[in-house]
Protein backbone atom coordinates (compact mmCIF):
# COMPACT_ATOMS: atom_id res chain seq x y z
CA UNK A 1 0.00 0.00 0.00
CA UNK A 2 1.16 3.43 -1.01
CA UNK A 3 2.00 5.87 2.18
CA UNK A 4 -0.90 8.85 2.53
CA UNK A 5 -1.51 11.70 4.33
CA UNK A 6 -2.93 14.57 2.93
CA UNK A 7 -0.96 18.27 2.38
CA UNK A 8 -2.95 19.99 5.75
CA UNK A 9 -1.18 17.40 8.13
CA UNK A 10 -4.26 15.29 8.41
CA UNK A 11 -2.74 11.67 8.88
CA UNK A 12 -5.36 9.43 6.72
CA UNK A 13 -6.54 6.00 8.58
CA UNK A 14 -8.26 3.19 6.65
CA UNK A 15 -10.57 0.44 8.56
CA UNK A 16 -10.98 -2.61 6.84
CA UNK A 17 -14.20 -4.77 7.20
CA UNK A 18 -12.13 -6.91 9.71
CA UNK A 19 -12.11 -3.82 11.70
CA UNK A 20 -8.06 -3.21 11.44
CA UNK A 21 -7.06 0.17 10.96
CA UNK A 22 -4.15 1.14 8.86
CA UNK A 23 -2.08 4.42 8.75
CA UNK A 24 -1.20 5.30 5.66
CA UNK A 25 1.35 7.73 7.08
CA UNK A 26 3.95 4.56 9.07
CA UNK A 27 2.30 2.17 6.80
CA UNK A 28 1.35 -0.25 9.83
CA UNK A 29 -1.60 -1.31 11.53
CA UNK A 30 -2.34 -0.04 14.79
CA UNK A 31 -5.19 0.06 17.32
CA UNK A 32 -8.04 2.01 19.16
CA UNK A 33 -4.94 2.96 21.52
CA UNK A 34 -3.03 4.19 18.84
CA UNK A 35 -5.23 6.99 17.73
CA UNK A 36 -6.24 7.40 21.60
CA UNK A 37 -2.23 8.69 21.84
CA UNK A 38 -2.78 10.40 18.54
CA UNK A 39 -5.03 12.65 19.97
CA UNK A 40 -3.73 13.35 23.12
CA UNK A 41 -0.85 14.63 21.17
CA UNK A 42 -2.67 16.71 18.85
CA UNK A 43 -2.14 14.64 16.00
CA UNK A 44 -5.36 15.21 13.44
CA UNK A 45 -6.23 12.22 11.78
CA UNK A 46 -9.04 11.57 9.46
CA UNK A 47 -10.46 7.47 9.93
CA UNK A 48 -11.78 6.35 6.36
CA UNK A 49 -14.07 3.44 5.50
CA UNK A 50 -11.22 1.24 3.33
CA UNK A 51 -14.17 -0.19 0.60
CA UNK A 52 -16.20 3.49 0.23
CA UNK A 53 -13.79 5.79 0.85
CA UNK A 54 -16.82 7.15 3.53
CA UNK A 55 -15.27 9.57 6.58
CA UNK A 56 -15.99 7.24 9.60
CA UNK A 57 -14.01 9.55 12.17
CA UNK A 58 -16.67 10.53 14.17
CA UNK A 59 -17.47 7.00 15.08
CA UNK A 60 -14.42 6.11 16.11
CA UNK A 61 -13.60 8.45 18.00
CA UNK A 62 -16.98 7.73 19.90
CA UNK A 63 -16.16 4.47 20.39
CA UNK A 64 -12.78 5.24 21.92
CA UNK A 65 -14.61 7.34 24.18
CA UNK A 66 -16.32 4.48 24.83
CA UNK A 67 -13.56 2.23 25.43
CA UNK A 68 -12.48 4.72 27.64
CA UNK A 69 -15.44 5.26 29.98
CA UNK A 70 -15.70 1.23 30.69
CA UNK A 71 -11.85 1.10 31.99
CA UNK A 72 -13.07 2.36 35.28
CA UNK A 73 -12.69 6.15 35.08
CA UNK A 74 -15.22 7.59 33.89
CA UNK A 75 -15.44 11.14 32.82
CA UNK A 76 -18.71 11.86 31.50
CA UNK A 77 -21.22 11.84 34.61
CA UNK A 78 -24.26 9.98 34.36
CA UNK A 79 -26.67 12.99 34.19
CA UNK A 80 -24.68 14.58 31.63
CA UNK A 81 -24.99 12.04 29.03
CA UNK A 82 -28.92 11.65 29.98
CA UNK A 83 -29.13 15.59 28.96
CA UNK A 84 -26.81 14.93 25.87
CA UNK A 85 -28.74 12.21 24.74
CA UNK A 86 -32.24 14.26 25.65
CA UNK A 87 -30.82 16.83 22.99
CA UNK A 88 -31.15 14.25 19.85
CA UNK A 89 -34.23 15.12 17.97
CA UNK A 90 -34.46 18.44 20.25
CA UNK A 91 -35.04 22.05 18.13
CA UNK A 92 -31.92 22.66 20.07
CA UNK A 93 -29.81 19.51 18.53
CA UNK A 94 -27.95 21.71 16.10
CA UNK A 95 -26.63 24.08 18.23
CA UNK A 96 -24.67 21.44 21.21
CA UNK A 97 -22.08 20.50 18.99
CA UNK A 98 -20.74 24.16 18.65
CA UNK A 99 -21.88 24.98 22.51
CA UNK A 100 -19.92 21.82 23.97
CA UNK A 101 -16.86 22.56 21.36
CA UNK A 102 -17.08 26.32 22.95
CA UNK A 103 -16.74 24.80 26.36
CA UNK A 104 -14.28 22.48 25.97
CA UNK A 105 -11.78 25.47 24.25
CA UNK A 106 -12.83 27.85 27.38
CA UNK A 107 -12.06 25.17 30.11
CA UNK A 108 -8.71 24.22 28.59
CA UNK A 109 -8.23 27.96 28.31
CA UNK A 110 -9.26 28.34 32.00
CA UNK A 111 -7.21 25.78 33.03
CA UNK A 112 -3.95 27.54 31.24
CA UNK A 113 -5.19 30.58 33.41
CA UNK A 114 -5.42 28.76 36.35
CA UNK A 115 -1.98 27.59 35.97
CA UNK A 116 -0.48 30.71 35.34
CA UNK A 117 -2.03 32.38 38.46
CA UNK A 118 -0.76 30.10 40.57
CA UNK A 119 2.42 30.23 39.19
CA UNK A 120 2.26 33.71 39.30
CA UNK A 121 0.91 33.92 43.46
CA UNK A 122 3.26 31.98 44.50
CA UNK A 123 6.63 33.39 42.55
CA UNK A 124 7.78 35.98 45.08
CA UNK A 125 7.37 33.88 48.22
CA UNK A 126 9.00 31.94 50.59
CA UNK A 127 7.05 28.95 49.79
CA UNK A 128 7.75 29.27 46.16
CA UNK A 129 9.69 25.90 46.24
CA UNK A 130 6.64 23.99 47.47
CA UNK A 131 4.08 25.62 45.23
CA UNK A 132 6.34 24.65 42.32
CA UNK A 133 6.32 20.94 43.41
CA UNK A 134 2.39 21.50 44.26
CA UNK A 135 1.78 22.26 40.58
CA UNK A 136 4.27 19.56 38.99
CA UNK A 137 2.18 17.56 41.19
CA UNK A 138 -0.86 18.75 39.85
CA UNK A 139 0.52 18.46 36.40
CA UNK A 140 0.80 14.83 36.76
CA UNK A 141 -2.43 14.22 37.81
CA UNK A 142 -3.96 16.16 35.45
CA UNK A 143 -2.02 13.78 33.23
CA UNK A 144 -3.24 10.46 35.23
CA UNK A 145 -6.78 11.90 34.25
CA UNK A 146 -5.74 11.98 30.17
CA UNK A 147 -3.63 8.74 30.34
CA UNK A 148 -4.76 5.27 31.33
CA UNK A 149 -2.47 3.66 33.62
CA UNK A 150 -0.43 6.41 35.03
CA UNK A 151 1.14 5.41 38.37
CA UNK A 152 0.29 8.12 40.86
CA UNK A 153 3.04 10.08 41.92
CA UNK A 154 4.95 10.35 45.77
CA UNK A 155 4.84 13.81 47.07
CA UNK A 156 8.61 15.18 47.18
CA UNK A 157 10.01 15.83 50.72
CA UNK A 158 8.78 18.92 52.19
CA UNK A 159 11.30 21.64 53.69
CA UNK A 160 12.27 21.96 57.07
CA UNK A 161 9.65 24.20 58.53
CA UNK A 162 7.12 23.06 60.93
CA UNK A 163 3.82 20.76 59.99
CA UNK A 164 2.05 23.44 61.14
CA UNK A 165 3.49 26.38 59.63
CA UNK A 166 3.26 24.69 56.45
CA UNK A 167 -0.48 24.61 56.28
CA UNK A 168 -0.94 27.78 57.78
CA UNK A 169 1.19 29.01 54.90
CA UNK A 170 -0.51 26.76 52.38
CA UNK A 171 -3.53 27.85 53.66
CA UNK A 172 -2.92 31.57 53.86
CA UNK A 173 -1.80 31.35 49.48
CA UNK A 174 -4.65 28.87 49.10
CA UNK A 175 -6.85 32.16 49.90
CA UNK A 176 -4.82 34.58 48.29
CA UNK A 177 -5.00 32.34 44.79
CA UNK A 178 -8.86 32.33 45.02
CA UNK A 179 -8.75 35.61 45.30
CA UNK A 180 -6.88 35.89 42.18
CA UNK A 181 -9.13 33.20 40.40
CA UNK A 182 -12.37 35.03 41.40
CA UNK A 183 -10.84 38.72 39.96
CA UNK A 184 -10.08 36.28 36.70
CA UNK A 185 -13.37 35.10 36.53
Amino acid sequence: MKKQARADGIVIIKKYANRRLYNTETSSYITLEHLATMTREGRDFKVVDAKTDDDITHNVLTQIIMEEESRGQTMLPVSFLRQLISMYGDSMQAMVPGYLEASMDSFRRNQEQFKSAVEGAFAHSPFAEIAKRNLQMLEVAAQAFQTPGVAPVTPPPTPTASKDDQIAALKAELTRLQDKVEKLG
